[in-house]
């Protein structure tokens, strides 16, 4: 792969985990490595793509005009590479992925019917269910993977980011607030909105966002997925905050309006789950590279190499701790 691949994605990487550190940590690489390969690309654009004045790192308009074309270049490169490497080799069987409901029906439709005609001998299937349930399928083996928001690497789990998702905040097409395309904090404060459930990480993550914004609301409804919260936005004249990719279709009919507030600038990092003590199907590795519009094998080898060094650390520790004893 040449250097200036390479670099595109140390690019996508920095703008995913908003960060040069994370991204140097992540790809085994230096925090200044990644930094003046970052340098070197703006200026061989001609153009700053990140922003370095803000934490996290943001990227400028030029970097989301650049972020779009790359990744664009990026999946194409990698559905190339499969076409030829597998070109004699024919998968077969069967892929079964878990995925929060946002990310299922959002991501996964297009993904599986890619997929599955580039490898037709492969059946595709994904199973659905809450954070917690969609953890446990990976955890049992009941599926291969599992597609999360705010994922977490625990010593069962591997993690591998993905992108963040931006949430919007939404209204019916009869709100009050339909026919606006900005409004203040001090509008939305007292205002009657459909949420999720209290006790998700999501809906934590977005009451910490109001918080810091001064925005106090008065959440009617309560639910555990985006599309039961889309339903009851669009049936109760409601307003919400949800992720971007679960009202693609309603925001281009009409049925739902999103509406601007600058104080709320927020995303939802999304990511894969698999459980680091087996082994992954070649049929799942392509799937997941699909996904991800990268090589997801070296990736999961990093991840595995991580955890064995880990497991050499603490058993050094508890050989350490057995002597002092």
């Amino acid at each position: 792969m040449s250097l200036q691949f390479r670099t595109l994605e140390l690019f996508c990487r920095v703008a995913d985990l908003r960060s040069f550190s994370k991204a140097a940590a992540d790809c085994g690489l230096t925090q200044s490595a990644v930094s003046q390969a970052i340098s070197g690309l703006e200026e061989s654009v001609g153009a700053c793509l990140i922003d370095r004045s803000s934490r996290p790192l943001g990227l400028t308009d030029a970097g989301e005009i650049y972020l779009c074309g790359v990744r664009d270049v990026i999946r194409q490169y990698n559905e190339l590479e499969q076409r030829v490497r597998f070109r004699g080799e024919r998968l077969t069987g069967s892929v079964t992925v878990g995925a929060i409901y946002s990310v299922g029906l959002s991501y996964m439709p297009e993904a599986t019917k890619v997929f599955e005609t580039q490898h037709p001998d492969v059946k595709v299937r994904t199973e659905f269910g809450s954070s917690q349930r969609v953890v446990q399928m990976v955890l049992d083996g009941g599926v291969e993977f599992g597609l999360v928001s705010f994922p977490r690497t625990t010593k069962a789990l591997g993690t591998i980011p993905w992108q963040s998702e931006p949430m919007r905040l939404v209204c019916s097409d009869n709100h009050p607030f339909a026919k606006r395309t900005e409004v203040s904090a001090s509008e939305l404060s007292g205002m009657e909105m459909v949420g999720f459930e209290r006790g998700l990480v999501l809906r934590q993550a977005i009451d910490q966002c109001l918080k810091r914004a001064g925005i106090s609301v008065v959440t009617q409804m309560e639910f555990d997925n985006a599309d039961s919260m889309v339903r009851a936005i669009q049936a109760n004249r409601g307003l919400g905050i949800v992720p971007e990719a679960a009202v693609r279709r309603e925001t281009a009919n009409g049925t739902l309006r999103v509406v601007a507030c600058p104080e709320i600038q927020m995303v939802r990092p999304l990511g894969i789950i698999f459980r680091r003590s087996s082994k992954l199907s070649r049929a799942a590795i392509e799937l997941g590279s699909l996904l991800l519009g990268r090589e997801m094998e070296p990736e999961l080898r990093t991840k595995s190499e991580a955890a064995k060094a880990d497991r050499k650390k603490n058993q050094t520790k508890d050989r350490a701790v057995s002597v002092v004893a």
